[in-house]
Protein backbone atom coordinates (compact mmCIF):
# COMPACT_ATOMS: atom_id res chain seq x y z
CA UNK A 1 0.00 0.00 0.00
CA UNK A 2 3.15 2.07 0.32
CA UNK A 3 6.15 2.89 -2.06
CA UNK A 4 8.67 0.90 -2.08
CA UNK A 5 10.68 2.03 -4.68
CA UNK A 6 13.00 4.22 -2.17
CA UNK A 7 13.58 1.24 0.84
CA UNK A 8 14.26 -1.14 -2.17
CA UNK A 9 17.09 0.89 -4.00
CA UNK A 10 18.33 1.33 -0.20
CA UNK A 11 18.78 -2.00 0.51
CA UNK A 12 20.96 -2.46 -2.97
CA UNK A 13 22.81 0.39 -2.18
CA UNK A 14 23.49 -1.12 0.85
CA UNK A 15 24.70 -4.61 -1.13
CA UNK A 16 21.75 -6.42 -0.20
CA UNK A 17 20.78 -9.51 -2.79
CA UNK A 18 17.13 -9.54 -2.69
CA UNK A 19 15.00 -12.74 -3.94
CA UNK A 20 11.15 -12.07 -3.57
CA UNK A 21 8.67 -15.13 -3.77
CA UNK A 22 5.00 -14.06 -4.34
CA UNK A 23 1.63 -15.75 -4.70
CA UNK A 24 -0.55 -14.92 -7.52
CA UNK A 25 -2.23 -12.31 -4.99
CA UNK A 26 1.00 -10.09 -5.23
CA UNK A 27 1.98 -7.81 -8.25
CA UNK A 28 4.92 -8.87 -9.90
CA UNK A 29 6.79 -5.81 -11.81
CA UNK A 30 6.36 -4.68 -7.41
CA UNK A 31 8.61 -7.92 -6.83
CA UNK A 32 11.13 -7.11 -9.65
CA UNK A 33 11.41 -3.54 -8.53
CA UNK A 34 12.50 -4.75 -5.01
CA UNK A 35 14.96 -7.51 -5.95
CA UNK A 36 16.39 -5.32 -9.10
CA UNK A 37 16.40 -8.35 -11.12
CA UNK A 38 13.35 -10.13 -12.43
CA UNK A 39 15.16 -13.79 -12.23
CA UNK A 40 15.04 -13.26 -8.53
CA UNK A 41 11.34 -12.73 -8.29
CA UNK A 42 10.18 -16.19 -8.00
CA UNK A 43 5.72 -16.86 -8.31
CA UNK A 44 3.63 -19.87 -6.58
CA UNK A 45 -0.05 -19.80 -6.88
CA UNK A 46 -0.41 -20.14 -3.49
CA UNK A 47 1.82 -20.41 -0.19
CA UNK A 48 1.25 -24.36 -0.29
CA UNK A 49 3.44 -24.45 -3.28
CA UNK A 50 6.25 -23.12 -1.54
CA UNK A 51 7.64 -26.30 -1.53
CA UNK A 52 7.75 -26.72 -4.90
CA UNK A 53 10.17 -23.25 -5.39
CA UNK A 54 13.01 -24.80 -3.12
CA UNK A 55 15.24 -26.27 -6.13
CA UNK A 56 14.64 -23.01 -7.96
CA UNK A 57 15.05 -20.79 -5.13
CA UNK A 58 18.33 -22.85 -4.31
CA UNK A 59 19.68 -22.21 -8.01
CA UNK A 60 19.45 -18.76 -7.74
CA UNK A 61 20.94 -18.22 -4.44
CA UNK A 62 23.97 -20.52 -5.94
CA UNK A 63 23.79 -18.11 -8.97
CA UNK A 64 23.90 -15.20 -6.73
CA UNK A 65 26.51 -16.49 -4.63
CA UNK A 66 28.60 -17.17 -7.46
CA UNK A 67 29.31 -13.20 -7.94
CA UNK A 68 30.01 -11.61 -4.87
CA UNK A 69 32.16 -15.31 -3.28
CA UNK A 70 36.03 -14.26 -3.40
CA UNK A 71 37.98 -16.39 -5.69
CA UNK A 72 41.51 -17.28 -5.43
CA UNK A 73 41.96 -18.95 -9.55
CA UNK A 74 45.57 -19.79 -10.49
CA UNK A 75 46.21 -17.59 -13.52
CA UNK A 76 48.83 -17.93 -16.14
CA UNK A 77 50.97 -19.75 -13.13
CA UNK A 78 50.36 -16.98 -10.87
CA UNK A 79 48.29 -17.28 -7.86
CA UNK A 80 45.60 -13.96 -8.32
CA UNK A 81 44.17 -13.49 -4.56
CA UNK A 82 41.02 -11.49 -3.55
CA UNK A 83 39.54 -11.62 -7.11
CA UNK A 84 35.61 -10.68 -7.28
CA UNK A 85 33.28 -10.76 -9.28
CA UNK A 86 30.93 -8.17 -8.14
CA UNK A 87 26.93 -8.09 -8.95
CA UNK A 88 27.07 -6.19 -12.92
CA UNK A 89 25.64 -2.65 -12.17
CA UNK A 90 22.56 -0.94 -13.51
CA UNK A 91 21.70 2.78 -14.13
CA UNK A 92 19.08 3.46 -11.54
CA UNK A 93 16.84 6.04 -12.91
CA UNK A 94 14.87 8.98 -11.90
CA UNK A 95 14.95 12.74 -11.60
CA UNK A 96 15.71 15.04 -10.29
CA UNK A 97 19.06 14.85 -9.30
CA UNK A 98 19.08 15.77 -5.25
CA UNK A 99 23.22 15.29 -4.62
CA UNK A 100 23.06 17.09 -1.42
CA UNK A 101 20.57 14.64 -0.22
CA UNK A 102 23.24 11.70 -1.64
CA UNK A 103 25.93 13.45 0.28
CA UNK A 104 23.73 13.13 3.51
CA UNK A 105 22.77 9.45 2.69
CA UNK A 106 26.49 9.08 2.93
CA UNK A 107 27.57 10.56 5.79
CA UNK A 108 24.72 9.01 7.56
CA UNK A 109 24.63 5.21 6.24
CA UNK A 110 28.22 4.39 4.35
CA UNK A 111 30.77 6.08 6.27
CA UNK A 112 29.50 5.05 9.23
CA UNK A 113 31.55 1.59 11.75
CA UNK A 114 28.04 -0.49 10.82
CA UNK A 115 28.36 0.26 6.82
CA UNK A 116 32.15 -1.05 7.13
CA UNK A 117 33.95 2.46 7.44
CA UNK A 118 37.06 2.37 9.39
CA UNK A 119 37.36 6.01 10.04
CA UNK A 120 37.39 5.89 13.65
CA UNK A 121 40.42 3.86 13.07
CA UNK A 122 42.17 6.75 11.74
CA UNK A 123 41.71 4.99 7.78
CA UNK A 124 41.92 7.60 5.17
CA UNK A 125 38.02 8.13 3.91
CA UNK A 126 38.02 9.31 0.28
CA UNK A 127 34.62 9.61 -2.00
CA UNK A 128 34.82 9.73 -5.59
CA UNK A 129 31.68 11.76 -6.60
CA UNK A 130 30.94 11.14 -10.89
CA UNK A 131 28.41 13.55 -11.91
CA UNK A 132 26.67 15.07 -14.85
CA UNK A 133 24.03 17.96 -13.59
CA UNK A 134 23.40 20.47 -11.43
CA UNK A 135 22.18 19.57 -8.09
CA UNK A 136 18.47 20.60 -7.30
CA UNK A 137 18.85 20.73 -3.84
CA UNK A 138 21.19 22.16 -1.30
CA UNK A 139 24.74 20.46 -1.04
CA UNK A 140 26.28 22.94 1.33
CA UNK A 141 25.14 21.52 4.65
CA UNK A 142 25.97 17.89 3.98
CA UNK A 143 29.34 18.82 2.24
CA UNK A 144 30.18 20.65 5.16
CA UNK A 145 29.08 17.28 7.02
CA UNK A 146 31.65 15.46 5.12
CA UNK A 147 34.31 17.15 5.28
CA UNK A 148 33.58 17.54 9.42
CA UNK A 149 34.01 13.91 8.99
CA UNK A 150 36.98 13.93 7.74
CA UNK A 151 36.23 13.07 4.19
CA UNK A 152 38.28 13.86 1.20
CA UNK A 153 36.15 14.40 -1.67
CA UNK A 154 37.05 14.49 -5.30
CA UNK A 155 34.91 15.48 -7.85
CA UNK A 156 34.18 14.28 -11.83
CA UNK A 157 31.67 16.08 -13.56
CA UNK A 158 30.70 16.63 -17.29
CA UNK A 159 30.21 20.02 -19.08
CA UNK A 160 26.21 19.92 -17.64
CA UNK A 161 27.36 20.09 -13.99
CA UNK A 162 28.34 23.39 -12.00
CA UNK A 163 31.98 24.04 -11.36
CA UNK A 164 31.75 26.19 -8.57
CA UNK A 165 28.97 23.98 -6.86
CA UNK A 166 31.41 20.56 -7.43
CA UNK A 167 34.70 22.75 -6.00
CA UNK A 168 32.14 23.71 -2.82
CA UNK A 169 31.59 19.66 -2.22
CA UNK A 170 35.19 19.28 -2.52
CA UNK A 171 36.34 21.94 -1.02
CA UNK A 172 39.78 22.35 -2.94
CA UNK A 173 39.39 23.06 -6.27
CA UNK A 174 42.18 21.12 -8.00
CA UNK A 175 40.09 18.04 -6.12
CA UNK A 176 37.34 18.74 -9.18
CA UNK A 177 38.05 17.36 -12.22
CA UNK A 178 35.81 18.37 -15.48
CA UNK A 179 35.02 15.96 -18.48
CA UNK A 180 33.37 16.44 -21.58
CA UNK A 181 31.35 13.45 -21.57
CA UNK A 182 31.57 10.65 -19.69
CA UNK A 183 33.03 8.78 -21.93
CA UNK A 184 36.35 10.91 -21.30
CA UNK A 185 36.77 9.75 -17.75
CA UNK A 186 39.42 7.29 -19.19
CA UNK A 187 40.99 10.87 -19.78
CA UNK A 188 41.66 11.79 -16.37
CA UNK A 189 42.11 8.36 -14.71
CA UNK A 190 45.77 9.56 -14.45
CA UNK A 191 44.72 13.31 -12.94
CA UNK A 192 42.94 11.17 -10.14
CA UNK A 193 45.21 9.06 -9.27
CA UNK A 194 47.85 12.07 -9.21
CA UNK A 195 44.72 13.61 -6.89
CA UNK A 196 44.54 10.46 -4.73
CA UNK A 197 47.95 10.02 -4.41
CA UNK A 198 48.54 13.85 -2.77
CA UNK A 199 45.40 13.13 -0.70
CA UNK A 200 46.31 10.08 1.17
CA UNK A 201 49.70 10.88 1.31
CA UNK A 202 48.80 14.29 3.85
CA UNK A 203 47.12 11.16 6.27
CA UNK A 204 49.28 8.57 6.05
CA UNK A 205 50.67 8.14 9.55
CA UNK A 206 54.03 7.11 10.61
CA UNK A 207 55.37 5.49 13.83
CA UNK A 208 59.01 5.21 13.45
CA UNK A 209 61.52 4.91 16.26
CA UNK A 210 63.14 8.17 16.42
CA UNK A 211 66.77 7.86 18.91
CA UNK A 212 64.78 5.03 20.34
CA UNK A 213 61.23 6.86 21.38
CA UNK A 214 58.60 5.95 20.04
CA UNK A 215 57.10 9.15 18.81
CA UNK A 216 53.35 8.31 17.70
CA UNK A 217 52.70 11.67 16.52
CA UNK A 218 54.40 11.88 13.12
CA UNK A 219 52.82 12.45 10.00
CA UNK A 220 53.62 12.77 6.17
CA UNK A 221 51.96 15.82 5.02
CA UNK A 222 52.57 16.14 1.12
CA UNK A 223 55.30 14.51 -0.19
CA UNK A 224 58.32 11.87 0.79
CA UNK A 225 61.36 9.79 -0.69
CA UNK A 226 62.87 12.14 -2.70
CA UNK A 227 59.86 14.07 -3.97
CA UNK A 228 59.42 17.81 -3.82
CA UNK A 229 59.90 19.81 -0.36
CA UNK A 230 57.06 21.76 1.07
CA UNK A 231 57.97 25.75 0.80
CA UNK A 232 59.50 26.89 4.47
CA UNK A 233 57.03 29.80 5.85
CA UNK A 234 53.26 30.55 5.90
CA UNK A 235 50.70 32.61 4.09
CA UNK A 236 49.06 35.12 6.52
CA UNK A 237 45.99 36.41 5.65
CA UNK A 238 44.72 39.83 7.95
CA UNK A 239 40.73 40.43 8.17
CA UNK A 240 40.38 43.42 9.03
CA UNK A 241 37.13 44.94 10.50
CA UNK A 242 36.09 48.26 8.23
CA UNK A 243 32.94 49.01 9.30
CA UNK A 244 31.04 52.06 10.44
CA UNK A 245 31.56 51.62 14.09
CA UNK A 246 35.62 51.03 13.43
CA UNK A 247 36.16 54.18 11.84
CA UNK A 248 38.40 55.96 14.57
CA UNK A 249 40.23 52.73 15.75
CA UNK A 250 41.30 51.66 11.88
CA UNK A 251 44.48 53.36 11.74
CA UNK A 252 45.55 51.41 15.02
CA UNK A 253 44.43 48.68 13.06
CA UNK A 254 46.56 49.94 10.00
CA UNK A 255 49.62 50.14 11.98
CA UNK A 256 49.31 46.96 13.57
CA UNK A 257 49.40 44.87 10.65
CA UNK A 258 52.63 46.78 9.35
CA UNK A 259 54.10 46.03 12.46
CA UNK A 260 53.28 42.26 11.92
CA UNK A 261 54.17 42.44 8.14
CA UNK A 262 57.62 43.73 9.21
CA UNK A 263 58.21 40.54 11.13
CA UNK A 264 57.73 37.91 8.23
CA UNK A 265 59.92 36.86 5.54
CA UNK A 266 58.13 38.18 2.53
CA UNK A 267 61.44 39.24 0.51
CA UNK A 268 62.71 35.73 0.40
CA UNK A 269 59.73 34.35 -0.30
CA UNK A 270 58.80 32.36 2.28
CA UNK A 271 56.11 34.23 3.67
CA UNK A 272 53.36 35.66 1.80
CA UNK A 273 50.39 38.15 3.16
CA UNK A 274 46.52 38.95 1.78
CA UNK A 275 44.57 41.57 3.36
CA UNK A 276 41.09 41.76 3.33
CA UNK A 277 38.40 44.38 4.60
CA UNK A 278 34.96 44.04 5.63
CA UNK A 279 31.50 45.30 7.02
CA UNK A 280 28.54 43.94 5.39
CA UNK A 281 30.68 42.51 2.34
CA UNK A 282 34.04 41.72 2.20
CA UNK A 283 36.89 44.06 -0.14
CA UNK A 284 40.27 42.21 -0.70
CA UNK A 285 42.92 45.35 -0.50
CA UNK A 286 45.24 42.66 -2.35
CA UNK A 287 45.88 38.63 -2.39
CA UNK A 288 48.60 36.20 -1.85
CA UNK A 289 50.41 36.32 -5.06
CA UNK A 290 49.74 40.32 -5.49
CA UNK A 291 53.05 41.38 -4.18
CA UNK A 292 56.37 39.35 -3.94
CA UNK A 293 58.24 42.02 -2.06
CA UNK A 294 57.83 43.61 1.82
CA UNK A 295 58.34 47.11 0.63
CA UNK A 296 55.40 46.46 -1.67
CA UNK A 297 53.07 44.97 0.95
CA UNK A 298 53.64 47.44 3.48
CA UNK A 299 53.19 50.49 0.51
CA UNK A 300 49.78 48.91 0.26
CA UNK A 301 49.33 48.27 4.20
CA UNK A 302 50.31 52.08 4.67
CA UNK A 303 47.23 53.25 1.66
CA UNK A 304 44.83 51.41 3.33
CA UNK A 305 41.39 53.50 3.72
CA UNK A 306 39.09 52.73 6.09
CA UNK A 307 36.06 50.49 3.96
CA UNK A 308 32.90 51.57 6.15
CA UNK A 309 29.46 50.00 5.91
CA UNK A 310 26.85 48.20 7.79
CA UNK A 311 25.71 45.56 9.31
CA UNK A 312 29.22 43.45 9.99
CA UNK A 313 28.62 40.22 8.54
CA UNK A 314 31.99 38.43 9.91
CA UNK A 315 30.34 34.92 8.61
CA UNK A 316 30.13 36.37 5.14
CA UNK A 317 33.94 37.53 4.92
CA UNK A 318 34.66 34.14 6.35
CA UNK A 319 33.16 32.39 3.58
CA UNK A 320 34.81 35.09 1.31
CA UNK A 321 37.82 33.64 2.36
CA UNK A 322 37.46 30.10 2.02
CA UNK A 323 36.25 30.32 -1.44
CA UNK A 324 38.62 33.37 -2.82
CA UNK A 325 41.56 34.04 -0.71
CA UNK A 326 42.71 30.55 0.69
CA UNK A 327 43.10 29.28 -2.90
CA UNK A 328 45.48 28.64 -5.08
CA UNK A 329 44.36 31.03 -7.73
CA UNK A 330 44.83 33.93 -5.26
CA UNK A 331 48.35 32.50 -4.55
CA UNK A 332 47.75 30.34 -1.58
CA UNK A 333 50.12 27.20 -1.40
CA UNK A 334 48.29 25.17 1.11
CA UNK A 335 47.90 22.04 -1.45
CA UNK A 336 51.94 21.73 -1.35
CA UNK A 337 51.35 21.88 2.62
CA UNK A 338 52.41 25.36 3.71
CA UNK A 339 50.62 26.25 6.87
CA UNK A 340 47.33 28.92 6.35
CA UNK A 341 46.84 31.81 8.91
CA UNK A 342 43.95 34.26 9.36
CA UNK A 343 44.55 36.70 11.63
CA UNK A 344 41.19 38.25 12.01
CA UNK A 345 40.78 41.85 13.95
CA UNK A 346 36.59 42.59 14.97
CA UNK A 347 35.15 45.93 17.10
CA UNK A 348 32.13 43.74 17.23
CA UNK A 349 29.67 41.41 16.79
CA UNK A 350 28.54 39.89 13.83
CA UNK A 351 24.77 39.97 12.60
CA UNK A 352 25.25 36.87 10.19
CA UNK A 353 25.76 33.15 11.57
CA UNK A 354 29.57 32.26 11.96
CA UNK A 355 29.05 28.66 12.51
CA UNK A 356 29.02 27.06 9.54
CA UNK A 357 32.17 29.05 7.72
CA UNK A 358 34.32 28.95 10.71
CA UNK A 359 33.61 24.98 10.20
CA UNK A 360 34.70 25.19 6.41
CA UNK A 361 37.98 27.08 7.49
CA UNK A 362 38.87 24.64 10.06
CA UNK A 363 38.41 21.98 7.43
CA UNK A 364 40.72 23.45 5.37
CA UNK A 365 43.45 23.45 7.87
CA UNK A 366 43.27 27.19 8.66
CA UNK A 367 44.93 28.33 11.88
CA UNK A 368 42.79 31.58 13.19
CA UNK A 369 43.86 33.94 15.59
CA UNK A 370 41.10 36.23 16.53
CA UNK A 371 41.86 40.12 18.54
CA UNK A 372 38.89 41.91 19.33
CA UNK A 373 37.58 44.78 21.90
CA UNK A 374 35.19 45.04 24.21
CA UNK A 375 32.22 45.93 21.96
CA UNK A 376 32.98 41.79 19.93
CA UNK A 377 31.70 38.87 21.48
CA UNK A 378 34.50 36.50 22.85
CA UNK A 379 32.68 33.28 22.41
CA UNK A 380 32.01 34.44 19.01
CA UNK A 381 35.62 34.61 18.54
CA UNK A 382 36.69 31.46 20.31
CA UNK A 383 34.35 28.96 18.21
CA UNK A 384 36.23 31.09 15.39
CA UNK A 385 39.39 29.99 16.13
CA UNK A 386 38.46 27.03 17.68
CA UNK A 387 40.70 27.43 20.64
CA UNK A 388 40.53 29.82 22.88
CA UNK A 389 43.83 30.90 23.61
CA UNK A 390 43.82 31.97 19.98
CA UNK A 391 40.97 34.23 20.56
CA UNK A 392 42.62 37.81 22.26
CA UNK A 393 40.74 40.27 24.07
CA UNK A 394 41.27 44.16 24.19
CA UNK A 395 40.21 47.67 25.43
CA UNK A 396 40.79 49.46 22.25
CA UNK A 397 42.48 49.00 19.37
CA UNK A 398 44.91 51.12 20.73
CA UNK A 399 45.88 48.49 22.89
CA UNK A 400 46.78 46.57 19.78
CA UNK A 401 50.37 46.80 20.44
CA UNK A 402 50.30 45.39 23.78
CA UNK A 403 49.24 42.22 22.31
CA UNK A 404 52.01 41.96 19.91
CA UNK A 405 54.39 39.40 22.21
CA UNK A 406 50.98 37.22 22.60
CA UNK A 407 49.90 37.20 19.57
CA UNK A 408 53.98 36.40 18.48
CA UNK A 409 53.76 33.58 20.99
CA UNK A 410 50.38 32.27 19.64
CA UNK A 411 52.01 32.15 16.34
CA UNK A 412 54.98 30.50 17.08
CA UNK A 413 52.88 27.90 18.91
CA UNK A 414 50.62 27.18 16.02
CA UNK A 415 53.52 27.34 13.62
CA UNK A 416 55.50 24.73 15.41
CA UNK A 417 52.52 22.29 14.60
CA UNK A 418 52.55 22.32 11.35
CA UNK A 419 55.93 23.35 10.63
CA UNK A 420 58.27 19.94 9.26
CA UNK A 421 61.21 18.79 11.10
CA UNK A 422 64.43 16.62 9.92
CA UNK A 423 65.43 14.57 12.49
CA UNK A 424 67.58 11.92 12.34
CA UNK A 425 65.92 8.39 12.42
CA UNK A 426 67.73 5.81 13.29
CA UNK A 427 70.87 7.29 10.77
CA UNK A 428 68.12 7.77 8.17
CA UNK A 429 67.69 11.90 7.47
CA UNK A 430 63.64 11.85 7.44
CA UNK A 431 62.73 15.24 5.63
CA UNK A 432 59.18 15.20 5.76
CA UNK A 433 57.91 14.52 9.15
CA UNK A 434 55.23 16.50 10.78
CA UNK A 435 53.89 17.22 14.97
CA UNK A 436 50.19 17.25 14.14
CA UNK A 437 49.07 17.10 17.38
CA UNK A 438 51.40 17.47 20.51
CA UNK A 439 54.91 16.89 21.44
Amino acid sequence: FDSIDEPASALKQLGVLTIAIGTRGSDPRELETITGEPSHAVSVSDFTDLPNVQEQLSSVISTVLMRVTPLTPTVTGKNMTQLQIPVGLRHKGGRPLNTGAALRYLRDNVFTASAGSRRPEGVPQVLILITGGRSFDSIDEPASALKQLGVLTIAIGTRGSDPRELETITGEPSHAVSVSDFTDLPNVQEQLSSVMSTVLMRVTPLTPTVTGKNMTHLQIPVSCCGCKERPAGKDVVFLLDGSDGTRTGFPAMRDFVQKQVETLSVDDGKDRVSVVQYSSDPAVQFYLNTYTTKREVLDSVRGLRHKGGRPLNTGAALRYLRDNVFTASAGSRRPEGVPQVLILITGGRSFDSIDEPASALKQLGVLTIAIGTRGSDPRELQTITGEPSHAVSVSDFTDLPNVQEQLSSVMSTVLMRVTPLSPTVTGKNMTHLQIILSW
